[in-house]
């Protein structure tokens, strides 16, 4: 299986389109951006995305790493963490839900490639 379509999760916007645009680029296709953890679930349950780029943190009554979890436990969908945090409590607490990488915000396009192509072909 390769990445096709991802789900981009970011509640700040300008952040959302650049990193869509950066994955469009690339050749990806986008099944959505949500800006909740609510959202993103909702998303993932009706596009099925090959891939979640889900921010750690969010605005709402979950936060990201809750709804990669829910995600994931739903679904078996990778996911992937941003983060502008690079402390030891948000890893720790990220690290909870198995995720298959994290970025930290700024990130690069090559950056962002190099993640992604990282997934092993079976994730299922």
């Amino acid at each position: 299986m390769s990445i096709k379509s991802i789900l981009i999760v970011e509640d700040e916007s300008i952040i959302a389109l650049d990193i869509q645009t950066r994955l469009i680029k690339l050749g990806y296709a986008i099944s959505g951006i949500a800006s909740t953890g609510e959202d993103a679930i909702r998303i993932a349950d009706k596009f099925k995305p090959d891939l979640v780029l889900m921010d750690i943190l969010l605005k709402g009554d979950l936060d990201g790493v809750e709804a990669a979890r829910i995600i994931r436990m739903e679904n078996s969908i990778p996911v992937i963490f941003l983060s502008s945090f690079s402390d030891e409590i948000t890893f720790r607490e990220a690290a909870m839900v198995s995720p298959h990488g994290y970025l930290i915000k700024p990130f690069s396009e090559t950056e962002l490639k190099t993640k992604i192509d990282e997934l092993p072909l079976q994730l299922t």
